[in-house]
């Protein structure tokens, strides 16, 4: 009868399970992650585009600014917010605190996707690790056996396989969704910093 996946990974060595185990804490992160910025930049643009539908037709300062106080997720009417609440006058001074948001916000748009980009480029190694040990459990048997029988090398080249599929399985979906997420990440960026030029102007109105 043939081994389970489940009964190799328990037959294993303490080495190969210590790797197992980091490779399943980055898989599980980047999961929680990948889940975690899908709902987050959905509702993102869900807000802007409620938000940018107010700023469009009222042009109403407080009127724009109430609009804004359940939109926290917004970057767009993050920015505005901020702005206004300082209450300054000076044009150089409003888009000194237009640019501080703006890094702000784009901080927030990318957190936690250099995590994903960590997974993708680090775990491949990690299971590799795990791959050359399990190839040396099996030359250690062979030496230990004084033959090179399927019974004395599949112990060993079991772990080798485990941990090279548990490395992959855990960079792939990581690379794939930071490439993603980094896209529509930068993709928002570039249209906030475009929609700061029209505050800046529309600021500059209100105080001057």
């Amino acid at each position: 009868m043939q081994d389970t996946a489940i009964q190799l990974i328990l037959q294993a060595g303490y080495v190969v399970k210590g790797v197992l185990i980091i490779l399943l804490f980055f898989s599980v992160v980047s999961w929680a992650i990948i889940f975690y910025k899908q709902r987050y930049l959905s509702k993102a643009n869900k807000e802007t585009d409620m938000f940018l539908r107010t700023y469009r037709a009222g042009r109403d300062p407080k009127g724009i600014l109430n609009a804004t106080k359940n939109l926290n997720l917004s970057p767009f009417a993050n920015i505005f917010r901020f702005t206004y609440t300082e209450e300054v006058r000076d044009r150089a001074e409003i888009k000194r605190l237009l640019r501080r948001y703006e890094a702000l916000e784009s901080a927030k748009l990318e957190r936690y996707l250099s995590f994903l980009a960590t997974t993708g480029s680090t775990t491949p190694f990690i299971g590799l690790f795990g791959t050359v040990w399990g190839i040396m459990n099996a030359f250690r048997g062979i030496g230990a056996a004084g033959s090179a029988s399927l019974a004395v090398v599949a112990p060993g080249i079991a772990e080798a396989l485990i941990t090279t599929a548990a490395g992959l399985a855990a960079a792939i979906p990581a690379v794939i969704a930071y490439n993603y997420y980094l896209s529509r990440a930068r993709r928002i960026i570039i249209e906030m910093e475009d929609f700061s030029e029209e505050l800046l102007d529309f600021f500059s109105k209100e105080t001057g």
